[in-house]
């Protein structure tokens, strides 16, 4: 069995590890790996949401969960499973060009790896 690498974030002082705090080292690994797992999408994709905007306010929810008393790794599935759980609406995908009724969490971390791949051409 191999073990895939976690890229290390690329916005540490800002995006989801700079939200996160003193609690970044250990909620970046898990983070990745419940992004992906639920998403579908490769590790890099959830790493340019986790570092965007998008992934900030994925932190906040998290922090939200670490402030009812829910421990790291279940604050970050909870907010996982909470952002799998909406869904893209009207007003969301002329404002993002996200396909409307695609999950949230998929489509924003689609969205970020476009908008950074357009950037690099």
């Amino acid at each position: 069995m191999t073990t895939k690498q976690i890229p290390a974030a690329q916005n540490d002082a800002w995006g989801f590890y700079g939200t996160m705090n003193e609690h970044a080292d250990a909620a970046w690994p898990i983070a990745m790996t419940a992004v992906s797992e639920a998403t579908g999408q490769p590790l890099e994709s959830v790493r340019t949401f986790l570092d965007s905007g998008h992934g900030r306010h994925f932190a906040d929810d998290v922090q939200n969960g670490l402030y009812t008393g829910a421990t790291l790794a279940d604050a970050i599935n909870a907010a996982t499973q909470r952002w799998m759980g909406w869904t893209i609406g009207r007003s969301t995908s002329k404002q993002y060009g996200i396909p409307k009724g695609l999950p949230y969490l998929t489509g924003f971390v689609i969205h970020c790896e476009i908008v950074e791949e357009s950037l690099a051409a």
